[in-house]
């Protein structure tokens, strides 16, 4: 990549699912959100052409690629359908990544694989009833008995842990305590892998949600769920440090499937705007609407370019935590913003669900929220400042 211009191979990989998203994903979007169903046959295509194993090595089942690879993907699937892109993203960056960048070997062995090639899902069992931005808020508690770990918790509005294809759910969960420096005590937060066949582990039933109507969310309950000692991933006591790692990389795909709800909110109302005619004119005549449909081009350009610039600080090994908050804030507020004005745009139309922008009007509002709400990510940058 010279500048910010993509290699071949990015270039291509981002052509390919922008044609998938376009002629699979887009014909079926409307069902699927008027349904509120999920979209099984798009994810199987998507597991086929290896857009789960993206960022993941060949050993483990993957393609090879890297984030930067993923986040192109998410972009071209924002594009058309925030739902099936938000299945991708939650399915690699919160459900396999921690597997990949905390398992043992033969936790990888065990499950990159089938994540890696779309056939299982995984969730990324972190915010409950009172823990939300707040994380250290954690009230899950998993204890040691004969060599088991058990399980107790509820956790909320977790992505992927409930369909038919669901397999595990990494959960957060206090293990014990240690004393402050200044004596107080604070609590150890570990990170546990849980088949979602293992007895006591339940999806209660889906959200009634206002948008990403064909994502997969629900709550989750843990009853005395026992599974080994050996799921523990990664080091006890470092679950909380080591989710936080994956909520900075997950910002990075967020800001990118942001990036294209923007971008497509664009593309609809130039088109719209070329074939609409009031008053004698094709309305993109008018300064009011050009104007509008330009500040929007110049919001998707900008998120655009915010979120690269994390990835690939990112991919050079470089601290990118700041610019990853940057590219999540600036890309969802852009994603809300176009979204708002492609309706103003589209008028009547753009209030009726069968057209893509009502969708992206009502899908757009929770990527000012979730993995970090826009206020989290303020707190972020203003920390970095010295603030």
């Amino acid at each position: 990549m010279a500048g910010f211009e993509l290699s071949e191979e990015y270039q291509d990989l981002s052509d390919t699912v922008r044609d998938f998203a376009d002629t699979v994903v887009a014909p079926v979007s409307a069902k699927h959100d008027e349904e509120h169903s999920f979209p099984y046959e798009v994810v199987k295509q998507m597991g086929e052409m290896g857009l789960f194993g993206l960022p993941f090595p060949e050993e483990f089942g993957g393609m090879g690629g890297d984030y930067f690879a993923l986040a192109l993907a998410l972009e071209q699937l924002g594009r058309v359908d925030q739902s099936v892109a938000i299945t991708l993203e939650a399915g690699v960056s919160l459900g396999a990544m921690p597997v990949y960048r905390f398992g043992t070997e033969g936790q990888k062995q065990e499950w990159l694989p089938m994540l890696a090639s779309g056939q299982a899902l995984a969730g990324f069992g972190l915010t409950e009833p009172e823990a939300g931005s707040d994380a250290g808020g954690t009230k899950t508690t998993a204890r040691r008995d004969g060599g088991d770990w058990v399980i107790s918790g509820n956790k909320e509005f977790i992505t992927n842990s409930g369909t038919d294809i669901t397999r595990l759910v990494t959960v957060t969960a206090v293990t014990g305590q240690k004393e402050r420096a200044d004596g107080t005590l604070q609590k150890e937060i570990s990170t546990i892998l849980v088949p979602t066949d293992t007895p006591g582990f339940r999806a209660e039933k889906p959200y009634n949600k206002v948008g990403w109507n064909a994502s997969d969310t629900h709550p989750l309950t843990l009853k005395d769920v026992r599974v080994p000692e050996a799921n523990l991933l990664g080091v006890e006591g470092r679950g909380y440090a080591n989710f936080l790692s994956i909520l900075d990389e997950g910002r990075i795909a967020i800001a990118a499937l942001a990036t294209g709800a923007a971008q497509g909110c664009v593309d609809l109302s130039v088109r719209y705007a070329r074939e609409r005619s009031a008053f004698g004119h094709r309305i993109g005549k008018y300064q009011a609407i050009s104007f509008k449909i330009a500040r929007m081009e110049a919001r998707a350009h900008t998120a655009r370019l915010a979120y690269y610039d994390a990835a690939f600080r990112m991919l050079a090994g470089k601290p990118f935590k700041t610019q990853a908050a940057i590219a999540k804030m600036v890309a969802g507020e852009a994603a809300m913003d176009n979204a708002r004005d492609a309706t103003q745009v589209f008028g009547g139309y753009g209030f009726i669900n069968e057209f893509t922008v009502a969708r992206h009007y009502r899908d757009s509002k929770i990527l000012e929220v979730g993995e970090g709400t826009t206020e989290v990510q303020l707190m972020l940058i203003a920390r970095e400042l010295g603030l």
